[in-house]
């Protein structure tokens, strides 16, 4: 298997980006990609020697100071000038991973030869991608409509020598790793400041990582949600496929199949019920996880869409020979993507903290609480606290962004998509969700236990028993956010095949 991602015009897939990162393979230009990027920088080079013209951004200054002519002597000055003002970004650093993600999908779009800018600056940021140069970059400062201007001039300003990395888990002055490297600084030429800053890196990263995530955790959703259906000897009947035919969302099918699937085997499940019917916790899974799942669809569709995309501005065409001023850096796709994907998400959260609330409450021949000797001991009674704590942060943080916007640059950016505030927001959510199925994990395999010798299915046995070796049972009261914290870890470290996600 190859090491190295080739950048090329071929479709960027979601699934790929998966492999290079788990993989942590280096990044290479094709011949394709460096030929387009070296045909655009000519043209733009040779059209300002032959006009005098205001192009903006190129010989102009930017937002409200579109009208204001640049000399062609000053043109350098100018484009890092605005690397420079631009950087304004405040608050937390980007995690490392997400900023990885923005070298990389910044490459993908300065690949396609519509940007104009010089093929050493395209190849400087291969080289901090490959080298794990990893900009400094922080999470506010962005309105997710110029582009994400404020955290992609963070992570320019390291080309020439200016702000900080982190190399080996330390942060390092830039000028310092340009030395170390023996790399001159980038002398930035007309429009490659502009074409560095707009576009939605800073957005668009943040998605592919949090989709990636919201695949595994609704995987880990239907999975951790079978094992509270047998530990709480539910019904399997709300899961045959006759059910989902009828009503055959494709997100509530595959949901139904894959809880099928995981419990087939169990004598549990088969066994004869006291009982009727089950609370729409357990029985309405295949229809709220998979109305979930058909999100990640559409959220998916969006992202993949835009990484596969030229969001800086202006746009060069060269075979058109047409230099024009749009607007593909407004980022209103993504605010509505991310803001559907929290949502969505949350959902998963508030469900699964439903089933615990039922585990623990003495139902079904489980002792309360899932200890025994309830009283003396409180069992499993506070980890549901925490997690009702989380769904109702996840409520707030569900809250749309992008119905909000604000007027900047003097009135000439008078419509913003708050994509990157939608895009933190998601991040903080996703993270709570994997908390909140962490804590029904550590509930329902302790439930199961009480339901010996009556065995679960060979595949949620094989499940339990490797998680057993992480974290043990609890037969008395013990320090239980030690048990939350290495069940979140158990579930994060746990590698699940790209093609069981995206089916």
């Amino acid at each position: 298997m190859s090491t190295t991602h080739i950048i090329s015009s071929e479709t960027l897939e979601l699934s790929t980006i998966g492999d290079v990162l788990f993989q942590n393979k280096k990044i290479e230009l094709s011949k394709e990609s460096i030929k387009k990027i070296e045909d655009c920088r000519h043209y733009l080079d040779e059209k300002i020697k032959k006009e005098n013209q205001p192009i903006y951004g190129i010989n102009t200054g930017f937002g409200s100071l579109c009208d204001v002519k640049v000399s062609n002597d000053m043109l350098t000055k100018l484009q890092e000038n605005l690397v420079m003002s631009h950087a304004c970004g405040v608050g937390e650093r980007v995690p490392t991973a997400i900023v990885k993600l923005m070298l990389l999908l910044k490459v993908q779009s300065l690949s396609y030869g519509h940007s104009g800018v010089q093929l050493k600056t395209v190849q400087r940021l291969v080289d901090f991608y490959n080298n794990d140069i990893f900009p400094i970059v922080f999470t506010q400062g962005s309105l997710g409509a110029s582009g994400d201007l404020a955290p992609l001039a963070h992570l320019a300003l390291p080309l020439i020598a200016e702000g900080e990395v982190e190399y080996n888990d330390e942060v390092f002055k830039s000028h310092d790793i340009l030395s170390k490297f023996n790399w001159d600084p980038i002398e930035l030429q007309s429009k490659e400041g502009l074409a560095l800053l707009n576009g939605t890196q800073f957005m668009s990263a943040y998605g592919v990582h949090l989709l990636l995530k919201s695949y595994k955790l609704s995987y880990f959703a239907d999975l951790i949600g079978s094992i509270s259906l047998d530990a709480f000897d539910g019904r399997i009947e709300p899961f045959n496929e006759l059910v989902h035919l009828v009503r055959p969302h494709k997100g509530q099918l595959k949901t139904a199949q894959r809880i099928r699937e995981f419990l087939e085997g169990s004598e549990l499940i088969a066994q004869e019920k006291a009982h009727v019917q089950d609370p729409y916790s357990f029985r309405c899974m295949p229809q709220v996880h998979g109305a979930t799942k058909d999100t990640l669809d559409f959220v998916h569709k969006t992202f993949k869409t835009e990484i596969n995309s030229v969001t800086d501005n202006p746009n060069i065409f060269v075979g058109d020979d047409e230099v024009i001023s749009g607007g593909n850096f407004h980022g209103q796709p993504l605010a509505l993507a991310l803001d559907y994907l929290k949502i969505a998400v949350a959902e998963l959260g508030s469900i699964s903290e439903r089933r615990t609330y039922q585990l623990i409450s003495g139902l079904r021949g489980l002792p309360a609480f899932l200890v025994d000797n309830p009283g003396l001991n409180s069992g499993f009674m506070i980890p549901q606290y925490t997690a009702a704590s989380i769904v109702s942060a996840n409520k707030q943080l569900a809250t749309p962004a992008s119905v909000d916007s604000i007027v900047s640059s003097n009135g000439q950016e008078d419509h913003v998509s708050m994509g990157a505030n939608a895009a933190t927001q998601c991040y903080s959510l996703v993270n709570n969700v994997e908390r909140i199925l962490a804590i029904e994990l550590l509930n329902a395999s302790q439930a199961l236990f009480f339901r010996k010798p009556i065995p679960s299915s060979p595949l949620i046995n094989s499940f339990l028993k490797s998680y057993r070796s992480e974290v043990e049972f609890v037969s008395e009261d013990k320090v239980f956010y030690k048990l939350m914290m290495k069940t979140q870890y158990f579930i994060g470290d746990f590698y699940i095949e790209n093609d069981l996600l995206f089916d």
